[in-house]
């Protein structure tokens, strides 16, 4: 049984509510050299279709941050500016546009910088997340805790906090990631009771497609069952848009977002009939960019086909020598297998016209 979600301070990146009653919300992280303007906005573009609700670019270097105004200027969606080291950055983010920073207050340098950060960002009504993660803790509090124990990121993350706060900024939101599934659950239960800002949830360098949606789902479930994340990115070393369908996937397995059509296929057995893995995989890739909350049975013979998904909006199933199209469990129509899928699409379009 999920857990209903913590309720947290409401914060804003551009247009999108994070926290409070707002639903958790689906990041990504462009892969591209944000000195390359154009190749950057075809990637956000790419991941706005694919249903990204927020983008980060990374700025390393001033080179980076004079991309920036074209970038934010040219995005259908918030732009986040990821800034380590040089509070100069971030201030130059800023005044490009940006809907919000990623900071680390850990690596930028002095009190001082910091709050000419947030005395800016506070000017422009501008948000900040609090990023902490396992590589870059305080080194006091690497030594005082032995490594980045769950307990040593909270630490780190409420001295932000603090700080935040003692400077009159509250915009922000917190995240404490850790490439160990284990250390990134207990954390954020720690620092869910300990706040009552928006959490950002992930397992930061989850690895590859395979290992890391298994790692990131493995993680951002336990979390989300239990209520806490109230925004999230799952971090693959693969193509961004994956990143996006893993995230939806995610809440839509969790019944926390319907966003696209769900697919139900059997694992096939002797008794299947048709091709269901190819079947399977030619749908899901035919309707990627549809957002129509549509669950779809892809089942290998009729034992399994209305009966097992009865509640299937729309599917199909092999017999002997002929396909079955049904709908909500009910055997609609008989056809030769060759024209299953061609009346397969036919009837799925009379039903998002429904």
């Amino acid at each position: 049984m999920v857990k209903k979600r913590k309720k947290t301070c409401q914060i804003h990146v551009g247009p999108v509510c994070i926290g409070g009653a707002a639903p958790v919300s689906v990041q990504s992280m462009t892969k591209t050299d944000t000195r390359n303007a154009r190749a950057t906005l075809a990637q956000i573009r790419r991941l706005e279709k694919a249903g990204c609700e927020i983008i980060r670019v990374a700025v390393p270097d001033e080179a980076a941050a004079a991309s920036l105004p074209a970038i934010v200027k040219n995005s259908r969606i918030p732009v986040i500016a990821d800034i380590h080291f040089h509070h100069r950055l971030a201030l130059k983010a800023i005044a490009a546009g940006v809907a919000g920073l990623r900071l680390n207050p850990g690596n930028i340098g002095s009190r001082q910088k910091i709050a000419a950060v947030l005395e800016q960002a506070r000017d422009r009504g501008i948000s900040i997340r609090i990023g902490v993660n396992s590589g870059s803790l305080e080194k006091d509090i690497r030594k005082q805790y032995g490594g980045p124990t769950p307990e040593a990121l909270v630490e780190s993350a409420l001295r932000s906090i603090e700080l935040f706060e003692h400077l009159a900024f509250t915009s922000i939101k917190v995240s404490i990631k850790s490439p160990d599934v284990v250390t990134t659950v207990d954390a954020y239960r720690l620092l869910s009771r300990k706040t009552r800002y928006p959490l950002h949830i992930g397992i930061t360098e989850a690895g590859t497609l395979f290992s890391g949606t298994i790692k990131s789902a493995v993680g951002l479930g336990i979390l989300l069952s239990e209520g806490i994340g109230d925004t999230l990115r799952v971090s693959l070393s693969a193509d961004p848009v994956e990143e996006v369908r893993a995230g939806f996937a995610i809440l839509k397995a969790l019944g926390l977002r319907q966003h696209g059509p769900e697919i139900i296929s059997c694992p096939t057995c002797g008794r299947c009939q048709i091709d269901v893995i190819s079947l399977a995989r030619t749908i899901e890739a035919k309707l990627s960019s549809m957002k129509l909350p549509v669950k779809i049975a892809v089942m290998g013979c009729e034992v399994n086909g209305p009966g097992e998904a009865r509640e299937a909006d729309i599917g199909i199933a092999g017999s002997r020598s002929k396909g079955v199209l049904f709908k909500r469990g009910v055997i609609i129509r008989r056809c030769d297998k060759s024209d299953l899928l061609e009346e397969f699409y036919r009837e799925l379009a009379t039903l998002t016209e429904e």
